[in-house]
């Protein structure tokens, strides 16, 4: 169904640039974004390769964790063009919270994933690929206003993870597409996350090796926290100790 609802999205979105009307529609959305729990997608839109139902998922996330009090920062590790990072800031902003938002990137392109990925021979094909450039990330990130916000970490997760000081984390999104990559955030991360606050995975369902380290990472800690379906790639979890 995931699938379903996100090919007639894009078919809607395109209709919508194309047809008669679209400063209307574009007013009537704006307004819509105005409404207290109304989505702010359509600002970033135009960068980010996500679907409207895990940019959707990343929004309730963001409003969960504030509203019910949840310690911590906000991280998202893997940003491509920075859309999905900047959605979260425009709701942190929205909500008031002091909460800023990490954002760990190579800013270079995805790198070359490893025999351990199951699905290497594809997955190959898209080293370098999703590259965002970081001052165009920080620059869309001020147009927003939301730059105070954040806290850019350039660098592959292996070299970068083991020496930051990481804060206690609220909600940490994991686009990390492969195995070692994934296994790298987990391994540092999990245990900064607060009992209470959310982890969403952009790949569970699209990358074998992304699947493989979450599934486990979790076994071998006993971790039996659910898994709750977003669409066919997205995943996310609420940590409960």
């Amino acid at each position: 169904m995931g699938d379903l609802l996100n090919t007639i999205h894009k078919k809607l979105r395109r209709l919508h640039y194309r047809l008669p009307g679209y400063e209307a529609r574009q007013a009537m959305r704006r307004a819509m974004t105005q409404l207290p729990n109304g989505s702010m997608q359509m600002y970033v839109e135009d960068y980010t390769m996500m679907s409207p139902s895990r940019l959707a998922a990343l929004e309730r996330g963001v409003r969960s964790v504030v509203r019910r009090g949840v310690a911590g920062e906000v991280m998202e590790c893997g940003t491509a063009r920075g859309g999905s990072g900047a959605l979260m800031a425009l709701w942190l902003k929205r909500l008031n919270t002091p909460k800023k938002i990490y954002i760990l990137d190579t800013f270079e392109g995805i790198p070359a994933p490893t025999r351990a990925d199951p699905d290497y021979d594809r997955a190959v094909a898209f080293t370098g690929d999703f590259k965002g450039e970081l001052d165009q990330i920080a620059a869309m990130y001020e147009r927003f206003g939301v730059l105070d916000r954040a806290v850019f970490v350039k660098g592959k997760f292996q070299d970068t993870l083991p020496t930051l000081d990481v804060p206690p984390l609220a909600l940490l999104h994991l686009d990390a597409d492969w195995y070692e990559s994934t296994m790298v955030c987990l391994n540092h991360l999990w245990d900064k996350v607060t009992p209470g606050g959310v982890v969403q995975f952009d790949d569970y369902g699209s990358w074998e090796g992304c699947k493989k380290a979450v599934d486990e990472f979790f076994h071998t800690r006993g971790i039996t926290d659910a898994l709750h379906f977003i669409d066919r790639d997205g995943r996310w979890v609420m940590k409960t100790k």
